[in-house]
């Protein structure tokens, strides 16, 4: 089973963006997670092509984007062009998932989709296939800090099922309200990829507990 850790720089010290960044480079996660935000399809505004720009200088791990913007199919291939080696945007955010992966298929980047805690595992099924990641919010999107929501191990393990169905090679993403406290628990559940934030940087040794959730 595949385990990675992709610490989110959405709760990393933007004063020290740089050293956070190159701690997470030097621990053992395996890719950086970058939340976009656009204030409307959630209500907060994070961070756009500048600071991927930066963020990209500043470690050869993967970048692992995930994009909470309306019509996301607009600037997949400039967030491809400017660092980005996966992109995950939401099923809800678009009218037309199977254009929006083909684009960023088209731009050199794998493709991934996320769905809102709200909208059911089997909305997934019809571009399941198309995708190289699926990305189960735990959370509802827009903030960080929040608490891990118990109905999400059913929807890990649904997806993981769907999965075993109609595209093995699936890669499970998770996000929010995640810690060491909870990392094997979503592991057994079917989970390849944990996205944490809070739990890293504001440990007293982040590196130590991107360690502690990779082998819990």
């Amino acid at each position: 089973m595949t385990r990675i850790i992709a610490p989110s720089v959405l709760a990393a010290d933007f004063g020290h963006l740089d050293r956070d960044v190159r701690m997470i480079d030097r621990s053992e996660a395996a890719w950086v997670h970058i939340d976009v935000m656009d204030g409307l399809f959630v209500p907060n505004i994070s961070f756009g092509f500048p600071v991927l720009r930066a963020i990209r200088q500043a470690t050869a791990k993967p970048l692992d984007v995930h994009l909470m913007i309306t019509a996301p199919e607009r600037y997949v291939a400039r967030f491809a062009h400017d660092g980005a080696d996966r992109i995950t945007f939401h099923l809800e955010a678009t009218d037309d998932a199977a254009h929006c992966i083909a684009l960023i298929r088209d731009s050199g980047a794998s493709a991934g989709l996320s769905i809102k805690p709200g909208t059911p595992v089997e909305a997934l099924r019809p571009v399941l296939p198309l995708v190289d990641m699926v990305l189960i919010m735990s959370v509802e999107p827009g903030f960080g800090g929040q608490q891990f929501l118990p109905a999400s191990l059913d929807r890990i393990a649904a997806l993981r099922r769907m999965a075993d169905e109609l595209h093995p090679q699936l890669l499970i993403e998770v996000d929010g309200g995640i810690s060491a406290a909870n990392a094997r628990t979503l592991f057994e559940a079917g989970a390849d990829v944990l996205v944490a934030g809070s739990s890293v940087f504001k440990a007293a040794d982040p590196a130590a507990e991107i360690a502690h959730m990779l082998h819990a």
